[in-house]
């Protein structure tokens, strides 16, 4: 790796996750792949808060040896993490997201109420935004939240759907319509609601064709009542916690992209030097050459892309001033992952589509979420282009 824009310090942290990820996800990698086992996977989360690295995006809680904590670190942590087990990095990076708004917008109380277990790694999140009408539209938002005076509570009903973490998260985020009257971008409010909240169920559990153990399913909530106090932020101002939120999130994706790239690319480099073709290594002929120089640029553009997102960030740029750029660093990294994962199989030939030879096959399953959750990639070059044409409104 080249890593340009890390510093002695960034990479010296990834050597220490590196490590510490070898010894808490790697030997459970295999158990949460074949079994979807949720307590391997709980118990590396807990490693991971024990260790104190759920707190990386949080400056003012973080206590470890790094002097700026950030964005940047948090993105290595996925990356590696993806690199082992992307499932598991799925998991991580929902509860990174939920803890992010609970940490900026909740109530004192609330925050110190929900966060600590969330960051301790005692605790998992989960964010509620997609129904069955609403993936990157969020304008169509269906579910209500509405205000009860007589009790002082929110009252939620709606559905969600594609939620990671649901059925098994301790906190749930959900994001509602609390003012029908006007655009959902005006209308729109985050509540807090814990789990064994009355009304709060879950249908049902997906199976997706990759990220086994990773759990991700339906919520319901019919007349589910949360305390006034669990509001984010203000009522109807939803939509700007809903964009920081998304902006972090597809900055670390960039970062899951890269794990997985960088996974594939390793798999097919061992192949094309160990295995012989026609007398000679399969790398030296020259179709094998291309896809390896291809795969390996490509991983170096997502590289300096993702980064570049995250040190912006980390230097305090927020909202639209960093939309394309983290749009950008998702987009990429998550094409990297998928050409990667495509060509890998291509270069083990039938080793690459079976079980019994390794990784290959299971990176292809997975990395064809990434392309799609946290944003599509033609939600994410609507996002680019639209910071090159401001004055024109394309018909999507």
């Amino acid at each position: 790796m080249t890593d340009f824009l890390l510093d002695d310090a960034d990479r010296a942290f990834r050597a220490q996750i590196k490590r510490f990820l070898q010894d808490e996800l790697a030997p459970r990698a295999q158990a949460i792949e074949d079994r979807r086992d949720w307590d391997a996977v709980k118990a590396a989360v807990r490693a991971l808060g024990s260790a104190g690295y759920l707190r990386l995006m949080f400056a003012d809680l973080y206590q470890g040896p790094l002097d700026s904590p950030g964005l940047t670190h948090a993105t290595i942590l996925s990356e590696e993490a993806a690199y082992l087990n992307y499932a598991f990095e799925t998991t991580i990076a929902t509860a990174l997201s939920c803890a992010y708004p609970l940490h900026r917008h909740a109530a004192p109380a609330v925050r110190d109420r929900y966060l600590p277990a969330i960051l301790d790694g005692e605790a998992i999140g989960a964010i509620c935004v997609t129904e069955p009408n609403v993936g990157s539209d969020s304008a169509g938002m269906e579910t209500r939240i509405d205000f009860d005076a007589t009790t002082s509570e929110w009252v939620i009903n709606g559905f969600k759907r594609y939620i990671s973490n649901a059925s098994v998260a301790d906190i749930y985020i959900v994001y509602g319509i609390t003012n029908p009257d006007v655009p959902a971008q005006r209308g729109m409010s985050a509540v807090v609601v814990p789990a064994g909240q009355a009304g709060l169920s879950f249908p049902r559990n997906y199976d997706f064709m990759g990220r086994r153990g990773c759990i991700v399913g339906e919520v319901e909530l019919r007349d589910c009542r949360v305390p006034a106090d669990h509001l984010l932020g203000e009522r109807d101002g939803a939509f700007r916690i809903m964009l920081g939120m998304f902006n972090f999130e597809r900055a670390i994706l960039g970062g899951s992209g890269l794990g997985v790239a960088r996974s594939a690319f390793d798999i097919a480099v061992a192949h094309a030097q160990q295995r012989e073709a026609f007398g000679q290594p399969l790398g030296a002929k020259q179709l094998i050459w291309d896809w390896i120089a291809e795969m390996s640029w490509r991983i170096d553009a997502a590289e300096l892309l993702t980064y570049r997102a995250t040190k912006m960030y980390d230097r305090g740029v927020r909202g639209k001033d960093l939309m394309k750029e983290a749009a950008m660093a998702k987009l990429v990294a998550t094409e990297t992952a998928n050409f990667c994962a495509d060509r890998a199989v291509q270069v083990l030939g039938g080793d690459g589509i079976t079980k019994q030879y390794g990784r290959a096959e299971q990176i292809y399953r997975d990395a064809r979420a990434l392309t799609i959750v946290g944003g599509s990639s033609e939600m994410a070059k609507y996002l680019i282009a639209s910071r090159a044409l401001p004055g024109i409104r394309p018909n999507l």
